[in-house]
Order: C-alpha cells, then structure tokens, then sequence
C-alpha cells in the first residue's frame, strides 16, 4: 500500500507526537508499505530525503515566515487553515507519491483539503489533542475542563493562549474548517476515548475509531541523563508547565517527609521553577533514550496533569519500564492507567490526595513491585505489532469508505 504520512514536524525534530508518527511511519515501511511523509520545511534540513526506509518531503509555508507569529522558532506550526504554499508543494507531493492513504496528525491536513477530491486517496485524521473542535488544543477553560465549543468562549480562550491580535482569527479558522474537514475525512483516529468524546465524534454521526498510541519496540542504548541520582528517585517527564500539574507536584513533594530526590525532565516554562523544593533535581529537555533510561532507574512516576491530557504517552512508557504511575483521573490518562491496579489516579489539581498516593508508595516497596509487575504487563497490550496491524486494517475501512 503506498501511504503518506501528513505532519507538521517530523524527526530530527522530536515531542511525544512525532514519535508516534516517526514509529509509526518506520514501522509500516518494515511490514512492506510504500511510505513517504510531507511535512514542514526546517532550517537546516534538505527538502528530501530517505530516513530508515521512508522518503521525506520538505514542504514551505508562507505562515512560517511570520518569524513574530511563533514563540518558538524550532516550531513553527501548521495554521488551521489552507496555507498556498504548502497547498502547493502538497500537490506535488501527491503527483510525486500517488497515494492510497494519506494519514494526516495535525492542522497541516487543512492545506491538504483542496485538493482531497483529485488526489483519490482516502483520508485518514489522527487526533492526538482536542485541536479539531479548540483553538488552544487543550479544551480548557478558565483553568478547568472545558464544558464544549461556543464561539465567544473560544476566541476568549484563544486570544488569551496566542494573544488578542492572533487569537481571533485562530478560533475563526478552526470553526470555518470543521465543515470542510467533516466531509474530507474519511476516518477519524483519536487517540483516546477522552479525545472522541472530545471532539464530538459520535455525537455527529462522524466515522471513527479509537486507535491509542503504541509503544515503538525498536531497541534503545541505555543511557542515563547526566545528573541523575541513584536509582529510587521520584520522576516527571513533560513540560513543565502548569496544565502539566507541575505547581501541583511541587506543593505534593514539599509536604513529603524525608522523601527521594524529585527528578524533572522537560522543558521550563513555569514561574514556579524559581524557587524549587529542597532535593529537586531539574534536568531540562533530554534525548528519548535517556529518558528512557531515567524511568528505567525510577521508583514512582508522577503523571499530575490538570488538563484533559489526551492519552499520556509518559505513563505508557513508565508502565512498560515496570514502574508504578501515580496519574490525574483526566482526560485519556485513565485509559492508560488502571487504579490500584497499574498506578493510583488522583484528582486533578489536589495536591493533598497525590502527596497521600505517594507517601503510600513510597512507604510500601511490595505495593511498588505489585504494581510495576502489572504495569509491565498492561503496557504490552499497546505494542507496536498489533497496532500495526490494526492500523493497516483501518486504512482499508478508510478505503472502502472513500469508494462508497
């Protein structure tokens, strides 16, 4: 099957999201599929090349050289909008590849809506967050989850996240395209029940099916982090922001008696950082075999989120590495970890009932072990093969769903 990836970022360039495009991409090439991905022009970068096994496509953008639009230069997104420029290097693209299945993961797909209909391919869109129906992607409001879309709720939200001047028509966008989107697509892929209920999938009759994140089985060096303490440590992995509960941890950790070094792995963006708990150790942004590593040499992982986090991917690899996750009951989390069974869930922002699931793990190494053998186990179920699998069988739904 000749399948094209569609993401706005794709490796060197590295988050949660595309690894999962990364492994998957990889992955379906090493089962025989003809696989390409187009993606966002980055400087430094040719505007092609073959990477283990898939051919990449550099795409410009004419958003992207508005260098005052973004906050941060690496990442310069994908618009909710058809973006020219990109519409055309995708139409090359598509001459280029032909494909069968154009897979898309982000708002590059709405640059790809022109020109559905000629391409013949069917369409497939993986929804890792709630950016189908919200401008910010987190479907949170006033601090809290957010009850659903409204349009003067959504640009209230969205000029406070990007600013008033680019907020407005952020949130335009995104509500002008959902017609356009809802009948182009002709599979839609959340990634947690969380996110179909989200995103308002079966309350609109919209085809889909929930297809979570998997774990990529490639092996990986073990390299620890420079600054790692012993092994026993206590571990968050995320940006550390405040919708990432990292505000929340840091009060939980500061109530602790005679606790493990807290360790945070992400990039800093909290206020809060300034004036850290004794015995926290903050490594910054690290490499994924590191981190790897680092849950490997944990005791506890800590998943504290306060947004509706769309799946958890951190506490999936946690689990895998045998480990115990004390998570919020938000979001796709609670697809993830299974309470008092694989980890404890708490409430989201109650720093009180998390510091309690702590002191209870770290006070009971039995209890540890019971759960980091049964997270071990429950982690297997999103390995890579069976996903595969499914995925393929899931393109051929999407394809007899475009013949109809």
């Amino acid at each position: 099957m000749r399948i094209l990836m569609l993401a706005q970022f794709y490796a060197p360039v590295i988050g949660g999201e595309e690894r999962m495009v990364e492994a998957l991409s990889v992955g379906l090439a090493r089962r025989g599929h003809e696989v390409s991905v187009a993606t966002l022009a980055q400087e430094g970068l040719p505007p092609s090349e073959w990477r283990d096994g898939v051919r990449i496509h550099r795409v410009q953008s004419a958003a992207q050289r508005l260098t005052r639009a973004y906050s941060e230069p690496g990442r310069r997104q994908a618009v909710p909008a058809p973006d020219p420029i990109t519409v055309r290097g995708l139409r090359a693209v598509l001459a280029n590849e032909r494909p069968e299945v154009v897979h898309a993961h982000n708002w590059l797909v709405h640059s790809l809506v022109p020109l559905k209909r000629r391409s013949g391919a069917a369409l497939v869109l993986s929804l890792h967050d709630m950016s189908f129906v919200c401008a910010t992607k987190r479907f949170v409001h006033e601090g809290a989850p957010c009850s659903g879309p409204a349009l003067a709720k959504c640009v209230v939200n969205a000029s406070r996240h990007y600013g008033a001047v680019k907020g407005l028509p952020v949130a335009l966008a995104v509500r002008g395209m959902q017609p356009a989107l809802r009948r182009a697509v002709d599979l839609f892929l959340p990634v947690s029940r969380a996110v179909a209920d989200g995103c308002g999938l079966q309350a609109s009759g919209l085809p889909y099916e929930v297809a979570p994140n998997f774990l990529d089985d490639a092996p990986v060096e073990d390299a620890p982090p420079v600054g790692l303490p012993e092994d026993g440590f206590l571990l968050f992995v995320g940006d550390l922001v405040e919708e990432k509960g990292i505000h929340v941890l840091l009060d939980a950790y500061g109530g602790l008696d005679a606790a493990p070094p807290l360790v945070l792995i992400g990039r800093p963006y909290s206020a809060r950082l300034r004036a850290l708990p004794a015995n926290v150790v903050m490594l910054g942004p690290r490499p994924h075999a590191e981190v790897l590593a680092a849950w490997r040499r944990c005791s506890v992982a800590i998943v504290p989120s306060t947004w509706p986090e769309p799946f958890g991917l951190v506490a999936l690899e946690a689990q895998a590495a045998g480990k115990p996750v004390v998570a919020s009951r938000v979001g796709g989390l609670g697809d993830i970890v299974v309470d008092d069974e694989t980890g404890v869930l708490v409430p989201p922002g109650d720093a009180e009932a998390l510091g309690r699931a702590l002191r209870r793990l770290l006070l009971d190494p039995d209890e540890r072990d019971r759960m980091g053998a049964s997270a071990r186990r429950h982690a297997a179920c999103f390995a890579a093969s069976p996903a595969l699998r499914r995925m393929e069988a899931l393109y051929a739904r999407a394809r007899a769903q475009r013949g109809r």
